[in-house]
């Protein structure tokens, strides 16, 4: 026979459920000890990393410290030998200048000397002098006549008429030198007037 129930009465819970205290948690308690772990390796991972990290920047500390060092040397060095050169700059010029000095104390401990003697003597002294200068890039500007005035290289004292082009060179009254492409006085001269 059929048992009659209510229309909406509650069905009774079968007796294959499980009560709730009765759950299997052991599922739950896996999944934790896996999370677990994947933070583990995470962290150690970023651990490693780090201390990496921390090594490399250390490294890299310590090279811009040692690249500041070479720099600074460098740049003391450099001032040191900036110094030096200075300091030492018209050795070599006052060693070719000797030779003209001695042989000017030479000439002046002559006591009987003839005027030709004393003429060629400084004739002589005067040719040490100018190789001298020329050892050590001094040149003479010594324009020729008719030579274009140069205002960088010559100074005109006069203007004169003249039968020469106008602007250009009639006489040298003294010598200019240059150094190294450098005026370190300018030749006197008179130009041609214009006509």
């Amino acid at each position: 026979m059929t048992e009659l129930t209510a229309p909406n009465a509650p069905t009774p819970p079968a007796e294959a459920s499980a009560a709730p205290s009765e759950i299997n948690l052991s599922g739950m308690g896996d999944m934790a000890a896996v999370m677990a772990n994947y933070e583990a390796d995470e962290l150690a991972k970023c651990q490693a990393e780090l201390a990496q990290l921390q090594a490399k920047s250390a490294d890299l500390a310590d090279q811009f410290l040692r690249a500041k060092a070479d720099a600074e040397n460098a740049r003391r060095r450099a001032e040191d030998d900036i110094a030096k050169s200075r300091k030492f700059a018209v050795e070599g010029f006052a060693e070719s200048l000797l030779p003209v000095v001695d042989s000017l104390e030479a000439g002046l401990a002559i006591q009987d000397a003839t005027l030709e003697q004393i003429r060629e003597g400084a004739q002589a002294t005067l040719r040490q002098l100018l190789a001298a200068l020329e050892r050590n890039k001094v040149i003479v500007v010594n324009p020729a006549p008719s030579t274009k005035f140069d205002p960088h290289q010559h100074q005109a004292i006069s203007v004169v008429p003249s039968d020469q082009e106008a602007n250009s060179v009639v006489t040298v009254l003294q010598k200019g030198y240059l150094i190294s492409e450098r005026v370190l006085r300018p030749a006197l001269v008179t130009v041609a007037a214009a006509k």
